[in-house]
C-alpha cells in the first residue's frame, strides 16, 4: 500500500487492510513452515488484504506453556523474514538453513495472494531492530507506552536508513492506542475515559486472593523500574490512570474535530503516519462502539486526508 496520507488500520472501520493480532504473530511460538502456510491461507482468505505483523513476544508468560526460552526470542523472529521469503519464493520445493530454522526440499502447500508476501510489520523501538527493518523494507511502529518524544529521534534515524536502502516507497510507521469518538468532547470523555484506563488490564497478572486493583498496578509498575527508559516506565506506571492518559494525550478521545487534531499533533511529535486504533475496549457498550467507529470513518479520516507528518 502506498502512503499518500495518514491512514488507519482499525478493527471494524472501513479500511483496505487487516492487521493480524494485537501486534502480530509471536514468531518463536510457531514452527516456521506452519506459520508460513497459515500466513498464506489468511492472505488468500482476505483476498490479498493482509498486513503481517511479526513480533518476538513481550511477555514471558506466553513462553512458559511451550517450555521455550523467553530470552532467546529475538533471533528466530528476525530470521523468519528470510525464511518467509524463501518459502514464498519462485523456487519450489524450497530449502532454508539458518541459525534457527532448517527446512530441506519442501513445497509449501499454499502461496499468499500478495507477491512476494504481504506487507511486513515489526512493532519495535529497539534501535537494532529498527535498523533491521529499514534494511529489509519492514514497516515499524510503537505502542502508547513509549513516549512520542523519545520515539521521534529513533524513527528519524530509521527513515534515513530506509532512504539509504533505496526502497521505492515511503514506509509506514504506526502508533497504537485507544480511540473513542462521540458527538461532543464532554460526551466522549464521560463515556470512554475511565474505560480507556482499563483497556489494558490484560497487562496485569491475575489477581491474588484479596489483592486490590491498585496493588496489582503497583506490582506491575515495579517490573519497569531500572530498564533505562524512564519515560516508558512512567507511562506504564500510569497506564491505568485516566487523568494521566488524558493530560498527556495518550488516548484519543473526543469529538471528531478534537480526535483529528489530537492525532495530527501526536503524529508530528511522534513521527508516525499510521494509526492502529483500539476501538473496542473495556466494557464499552456496542451502540457507543459502533457510533465511535462510524464517526471516525465518516468525519475523522476525511479530516486527516492529505496530511503527511513526514
Amino acid at each position: 500500500m502506498s502512503s499518500p496520507s495518514l491512514y488507519t488500520v482499525a478493527a471494524g472501520a472501513r479500511t483496505r487492510r487487516l492487521r493480524v493480532g494485537p501486534m502480530g504473530y509471536i514468531v518463536p511460538l510457531y514452527h516456521p513452515l506452519r506459520l508460513a502456510e497459515e500466513i498464506a491461507i489468511v492472505d488468500q482468505m482476505l483476498g490479498g488484504r493482509m498486513e503481517l505483523g511479526l513480533v518476538p513476544g513481550i511477555n514471558a508468560d506466553y513462553f512458559r506453556p511451550f517450555g521455550l526460552d523467553y530470552g532467546a526470542r529475538k533471533s528466530p523472529t528476525l530470521e523468519f523474514v528470510d525464511y518467509l521469503r524463501a518459502a514464498f519464493g519462485g523456487t519450489q520445493p524450497f530449502s532454508f538453513h539458518g541459525q534457527e530454522f532448517h527446512t530441506d526440499r519442501t513445497e509449501i502447500s499454499v502461496q499468499p495472494a500478495q507477491r512476494p508476501h504481504p506487507p511486513l510489520w515489526m512493532m519495535s523501538r529497539d534501535p537494532q531492530t529498527l535498523e533491521f527493518c529499514a534494511a529489509n523494507g519492514i514497516n515499524p511502529g510503537y505502542f502508547l507506552v513509549y513516549p512520542r518524544a523519545d520515539a521521534a529521534p529513533r524513527y528519524r534515524t530509521f527513515l534515513e536508513n530506509w532512504k539509504r536502502a533505496g526502497w521505492p516507497k515511503k514506509p509506514n510507521i504506526a502508533y497504537s492506542t485507544v480511540i473513542y469518538v462521540d458527538e461532543t468532547d464532554e460526551k466522549a470523555v464521560e463515556t470512554a475515559l475511565f474505560r480507556a484506563s482499563r483497556a489494558y488490564e490484560g497487562f496485569l497478572a491475575p489477581p491474588k486472593s484479596g489483592e486490590s486493583f491498585e496493588e496489582r498496578v503497583a506490582n506491575f509498575a515495579k517490573m519497569f523500574v531500572g530498564r533505562g527508559e524512564p519515560g516508558a516506565a512512567e507511562i506504564m506506571a500510569n497506564v491505568f490512570n485516566p487523568d494521566y492518559l488524558f493530560k498527556h494525550d495518550l488516548v484519543f478521545i473526543g469529538s471528531p474535530a478534537t480526535v483529528a487534531a489530537k492525532i495530527r499533533a501526536a503524529a508530528e511529535a511522534g513521527l508516525f503516519n499510521t494509526i492502529m486504533g483500539e476501538f473496542n475496549f473495556a466494557d464499552l457498550p456496542e451502540p457507543e462502539l459502533m457510533r465511535s467507529i462510524r464517526l471516525f470513518g465518516e468525519q475523522v479520516i476525511p479530516g486527516l486526508r492529505g496530511y503527511e507528518p513526514f
